[in-house]
């Protein structure tokens, strides 16, 4: 299904975030915090009810993928469609993924109706999410390296200006008795070039080997 999220990146939360909202004396306390599957969110909703366990009512929401395309919702107890649905819809206003927000209701004697009830569990989500460190997830290449001691000074020298001139990263170095081992991520449009960089080097006994893709964060603008 469409769902607005781009294959090219998309935005997560680097931490959890949270929001306190007192509504006709009904206390709405929102959460936000990244997960990356459902097992997971389903372990932050069974935490907050844990440390509420006096609050009427623990609505949950999650989007998980990278396109979004997993989302859950429900309502507790509240009207169908005056939680959950909300708190879904906060979310993908935010184009946030890989993320779970609940929010847990004290009852405060008044009933808000549920125009009043739906615009609550929103805001306490957006609050929450503005109370959040963001990222942007970008997909990347991985790439290996093997250089023998006698070229590994050189290599790891240009390896780290070629990255730093393309946004890659260097993600470990290690040593062994005969060489030296070095794992790369690099945007996806300068794979092949990361793969012509590595080539260049094999006459000085340099070897490589493509990992794969990942995903790594970066932090969200404004």
């Amino acid at each position: 299904m469409a769902t607005g999220y781009d294959d090219a990146g998309h935005r997560g939360l680097a931490g959890p975030g949270r929001s306190r909202l007192e509504i006709k004396k009904s206390q709405f306390l929102g959460w936000v915090e990244p997960v990356t599957t459902a097992r997971a969110a389903a372990a932050v909703l069974a935490a907050r009810r844990k440390a509420h366990y006096d609050a009427r009512h623990h609505c949950a929401a999650s989007i998980l993928g990278p396109q979004g395309d997993q989302q859950r919702s429900n309502d507790d107890g509240e009207p169908a469609g005056s939680a959950g649905a909300p708190m879904l819809a906060a979310l993908r206003q935010a184009q946030v993924s890989d993320v779970v927000a609940v929010v847990s209701r004290y009852f405060g004697g008044v009933k808000l109706g549920f125009g009043p009830l739906t615009r609550a569990y929103a805001q306490a989500v957006r609050e929450a999410l503005a109370d959040a460190p963001q990222v942007v997830w970008r997909p990347v290449a991985r790439l290996a390296a093997r250089a023998p001691h006698a070229t590994a000074g050189d290599f790891e020298h240009a390896l780290r200006r070629w990255l730093a001139a393309r946004g890659g990263h260097l993600d470990e170095v290690a040593h062994d008795a005969e060489a030296v081992a070095l794992t790369m991520a690099v945007e996806l449009d300068d794979a092949a070039a990361g793969a012509d960089f590595l080539a260049g080097w094999a006459a000085r006994g340099v070897s490589w080997t493509a990992l794969g893709p990942a995903r790594r964060a970066r932090p969200a603008g404004p």
